[in-house]
């Protein structure tokens, strides 16, 4: 039996309210917001009955009132029990009840088939997950405590399910907010034909484990360590805690038992059983589904975000296209820590325009808002990406990355080698902004090797940022060349076609979005791989990939070209 309990905790940015972690806004001020006004209720264990008579368990916190609200869903595999919790860790995603609750929404966190005491077995991201999705919205807007408006909310696989529910048009979804999304399961696992290792492992192998949480999460121990996380002193620490963070802590935790059902199923097809992106990953695929979404979507994500959600943010903003209502923001370094509750007022000032119907001034201006890292303010962009002029950088001989190539080539070892190439410090600040590619020539001993791309910034003390990255299997290199621009190869991924060993082959490696401001006196670096586990490694947040074919000797010919979107 689900059981109730109250609360009068109130979350924001004004004085008296527990303070949020991270930015709320993109540096707009909004109207007409909701107030904070209402204490709270708590049902747990809700019962959700889908189509197929599978029954899904939900938490479901809400105003204390008997008028009936707008509703909030929030829909993964992650244990709905501690959402609340504020603990810092990658799966507490589905915001702060304690802000939206008391702002007059209802705030339903509700666990997929098969995880944390819902019914049947979880089916990664599938159609089967896209009708639940369906039926959960339609059954939140049949409550007597839900005014039928419904939106949904949460970043990560909680965003995945927004836009995977909206692909399938429930009557009742008005809007959604959906940030650091995926919209390719094959591009989050594969990345151009490298198996993420790293984190897809550690991802699955967590979720095995947290899959049988139901009763543990509902410890009373848990109840004391919430006390603990939400003290103020605590509470500030989390600000940062983002990326790498969340990749070690899974590590830690894969290595407890699990089940073996469907947990070592998933990891065999993911890392074995389909390498190319067959028909198992297109039904895990929403871009060609995307122009079926006609409701206001709200797409963000942050710029470090480069190995998981960020490519996805863009994929999406070109699926939806033809959709009137999509804003996107782009924010800097620890714009969506853990536990997720940055972005609150932003989001509330877009559910109130559309579950209330609230002119806030949400829809005012550009449709693009977004940070350049190393600049100050937020920038505006009517299209993505902003103007821009490629500008050729040739990857010479001499290690030296400029505009004279000279002739010659550099070679390395695939399995524990790799090349660098290095700018000379910059006369004038450079601003680096949209989609930059590697058009690579290489020679390879093997049928078959991974490019790895990595792009810093070095500042004149030495120090290294990572600023994107680029991957490529090459036997996956095949272009669809009318469907590319430049900067943007579109990559089918289907067939491998292996390499003709010795001779050269050009290659088009498409580096993820950024916005980089590179100072003057900073230098710009280049460094291609094929094995990035190794100890000289810097893959970005941590996410290592499984080397492929056999070890070889790579040589780059000094006819490739970095081509960099400098902004106009």
């Amino acid at each position: 039996m689900p059981t109730t309990t109250a609360s009068a905790l109130t979350s924001g940015v004004d004085a008296g309210e527990r303070r949020l972690n991270g930015p709320q806004t993109t540096g707009r001020d909004y109207r007409n917001l909701s107030a904070a006004e209402f204490p709270m209720r708590r049902d747990d264990d809700v019962r959700i009955t889908l189509r197929d008579g599978t029954v899904l368990l939900a938490d479901v916190h809400r105003p204390d009132t008997d008028r009936p609200v707008p509703a909030l869903i929030a829909a993964s595999p992650y244990p709905r029990q501690i959402q609340d919790l504020g603990l810092p860790t990658g799966v507490v995603e589905a915001g702060a009840s304690d802000f939206w609750v008391p702002r007059g929404y209802a705030h339903v966190i509700v666990n997929l088939r098969g995880m944390c005491g819902s019914e049947g077995t979880w089916t990664f991201f599938d159609s089967q997950e896209r009708l639940d999705l369906h039926d959960i919205v339609e059954w939140v807007a049949a409550q007597p405590w839900c005014d039928g408006q419904i939106g949904m909310i949460g970043i990560s696989y909680y965003a995945m399910t927004q836009l995977a529910a909206a692909v399938e048009r429930p009557p009742h979804l008005k809007a959604v907010f959906p940030l650091h999304l995926t919209t390719s399961m094959y591009g989050a696992a594969r990345h151009n034909g490298l198996y993420s290792e790293a984190f897809v492992r550690s991802w699955l192998s967590v979720l095995g484990i947290v899959s049988r949480g139901n009763r543990i999460f509902r410890n009373p121990l848990l109840r004391l360590l919430r006390r603990v996380l939400l003290r103020p002193a605590v509470h500030r620490r989390f600000a940062t805690f983002d990326g790498e963070a969340a990749l070690t802590g899974l590590k830690l935790i894969r290595r407890l038992p699990r089940p073996e059902h469907p947990w070592n199923d998933l990891l065999r097809a993911c890392a074995d059983e389909h390498p190319t992106k067959d028909a198992w990953w297109d039904d895990r695929d929403l871009g060609p589904r995307l122009s079926r979404v006609d409701i206001p979507v709200y797409l963000g994500s942050d710029w470090t975000n480069v190995p998981l959600h960020l490519p996805g943010t863009f994929d999406a903003w070109d699926g939806l296209v033809d959709n009137p209502n999509v804003r996107m923001a782009l924010l800097g370094d620890h714009g969506l820590p853990w536990p997720w509750e940055s972005m609150h007022v932003e989001a509330l000032a877009w559910f109130d325009q559309w579950l209330k119907g609230r002119d806030t001034g949400i829809m005012h201006g550009p449709p693009i808002r977004y940070v350049v890292s190393g600049a100050d303010g937020w920038r505006t962009a009517e299209h993505w990406p902003p103007k821009s002029e490629l500008t050729e950088v040739r990857l010479s001989a001499d290690a030296t990355l400029g505009y004279d190539a000279g002739a010659g080539c550099r070679c390395y070892d695939s399995a524990t080698g790799h090349l660098t190439w290095v700018s000379a410090p910059l006369d004038e600040d450079l601003d680096v902004v949209g989609h930059a590619e590697l058009a690579l020539t290489a020679t390879t001993t093997a049928t078959d090797t991974g490019w790895i791309v990595l792009l810093e910034d070095v500042a004149p003390d030495g120090t290294a940022t990572s600023i994107t990255q680029g991957w490529l299997r090459a036997a996956l290199r095949e272009v669809d060349e009318q469907a590319s621009v430049p900067g943007r190869p579109v990559l089918p991924l289907r067939d491998a076609v292996p390499v003709p060993p010795g001779e050269p082959v050009d290659y088009r490696i498409p580096l993820v979005a950024t916005a980089r401001r590179f100072a003057a006196g900073h230098r710009i670096r280049l460094t291609v791989s094929s094995n990035d586990a190794g100890p000289d490694s810097r893959p970005m947040l941590g996410f290592t990939h499984t080397p492929v074919g056999p070890a070889a000797v790579n040589t780059v010919h000094a006819t490739s070209r970095l081509l960099l979107p400098v902004a106009i």
